[in-house]
């Protein structure tokens, strides 16, 4: 949802439900997620019907929505946490129903929602837009060694410990640094590596990388799931010296020791240990369990939507983008911002009666892969991990790093995210320029 902790309590939202809502609500079109889709959706859905009474609710529990792909700029030193965040009824679109209650079930069959609030919520059209959940238990020990700074254990991938990266690489002068990244599917793929590669330029900058010895251990078995750029990062990897530990899985963190121990998935999952003087973590990421044990999921656990409508495979009146759908892309903003329109155009033709849905998302996706200061290499792509590439006719491909695509991450992007993005107003590739379908 709009902070991966769901930050505001149970209690609370509890509290507000008591006093507040009465225990049944319906509206027309309901948003379960107050995170980039879920109210780019509300947004462009606003936008749409101008001169209509539109009847839009969100339910999202969290008190703050995070823009996350700014958590690299801030573990980075680049940009403060205070710009990666606002108050989450700031960002809600004006005219649109705000419930901040925690989701407890969906039954499809009946329309129907349930919160842990005891408030049922009824609607005629449903968007599915949670995010996924960043699992820190899911590792042994991880939780407790990010709970103490003098661990050097750290992680770009909580608003909670995102600073603690930062000041960890500042004062690493020597020793052993590994960054890790989790086998299977984890929102922005490209975040784990970005921050290996800003560390590495920082410790040039400080002159002590020389003392330092560095590995990414990846659970996959390549740098990156798109080959074209694959090469081209593993080639920035020998080059930069940096040692690759393919398919190794971390499983936990022993922080008194200093020893981080991998599962060797190419040797039958043997045990591999590490002895580490920084350590960056990304933990493994799966579905909420609302939606994993609900009968909107797949097998996998998640919302599952035909990969280029985001309609559910079984209920027409429901839909799905972000983090928590099916589609077999790479879990990233800028997905959200080619998939929010074609969701919009086709819920829309569903709720006037149509049966064909003429909008079509090809899989596009980016993922702005910090190389350095100064420097970005500025990966799009669709489905099959074909390229996709807004400047290359004009700069050649974009697997090389450029200064230009640094600035866009760090001075355009999150200015575009709280001006536009959320607003509605924002098309990825296609800029201020709304798709147009048949």
């Amino acid at each position: 949802m709009a902070s991966a902790a769901r930050q505001m309590s149970r209690s609370a939202a509890r509290t507000y439900a008591s006093v507040t809502t009465p225990a049944a609500q319906h509206h027309r079109v309901v948003i379960v997620g107050g995170g980039t889709g879920g109210v780019t959706v509300a947004a462009q859905l606003l936008r749409k019907q101008q001169g209509e009474k539109a009847d839009i609710a969100i339910l999202d529990p969290a008190a703050t929505h995070h823009y996350q792909p700014g958590w690299t700029l801030v573990g980075a030193g680049l940009k403060p946490l205070s710009a990666m965040h606002r108050p989450l009824p700031d960002i809600i679109p004006q005219g649109v129903k705000h419930y901040p209650l925690n989701v407890s079930s969906f039954n499809p069959e009946n329309n129907s929602i349930k919160t842990a609030e005891g408030v049922d919520v009824t609607y005629d059209y449903l968007v599915v837009a949670p995010g996924l959940e960043t699992n820190f238990a899911g590792i042994s020990g991880l939780t407790e060694a990010l709970q103490d700074p003098a661990t050097q254990v750290s992680s770009i991938y909580s608003d909670k410990t995102v600073e603690q990266v930062w000041k960890n690489i500042k004062s690493l002068k020597e020793g052993k640094a590994i960054f890790t990244q989790p086998a299977g599917i984890v929102k922005c793929a490209g975040a784990p590596q970005k921050i290996l590669w800003m560390a590495l330029s920082q410790w040039s900058k400080d002159g002590v990388r020389s003392n330092i010895d560095a590995a990414f251990a990846t659970g996959a078995g390549a740098m990156f799931a798109v080959p074209k750029y694959a090469q081209a990062l593993e080639d920035l990897r020998v080059q930069r010296h940096v040692e690759g530990l393919f398919q190794h899985n971390l499983v936990s963190v022993d922080a008194k020791s200093k020893v981080a121990t991998f599962k060797n998935l190419a040797d039958g999952g043997k045990e591999v240990q590490r002895e580490f003087d920084f350590l960056h973590v990304v933990p493994p990421q799966k579905p909420w369990d609302f939606v994993a044990k609900s009968p909107l999921a797949d097998a996998a656990g998640w919302v599952d939507v035909d990969k280029s409508t985001t309609q559910h495979t079984k209920y027409s009146n429901v839909f799905s983008l972000g983090d928590a759908s099916s589609m077999p892309n790479s879990k990233t903003a800028a997905a959200i911002s080619s998939q929010a329109p074609v969701l919009v155009n086709n819920l829309l033709a569903t709720m006037s009666g149509k049966e064909k849905l003429n909008a079509q998302y090809d899989g596009y996706a980016s993922c702005p892969l910090l190389t350095g200061h100064n420097e970005l290499m500025l990966c799009e792509f669709k489905y099959g991990g074909v390229p996709k590439e807004t400047f290359s006719k004009y700069l050649g491909g974009q697997e090389k790093p450029r200064r230009l695509f640094y600035h866009l991450k760090k001075d355009l992007f999150p200015y575009v995210y709280w001006n536009n993005f959320v607003k509605g107003t924002w098309y990825g590739p296609r800029g201020l320029s709304a798709p147009k379908f048949d």
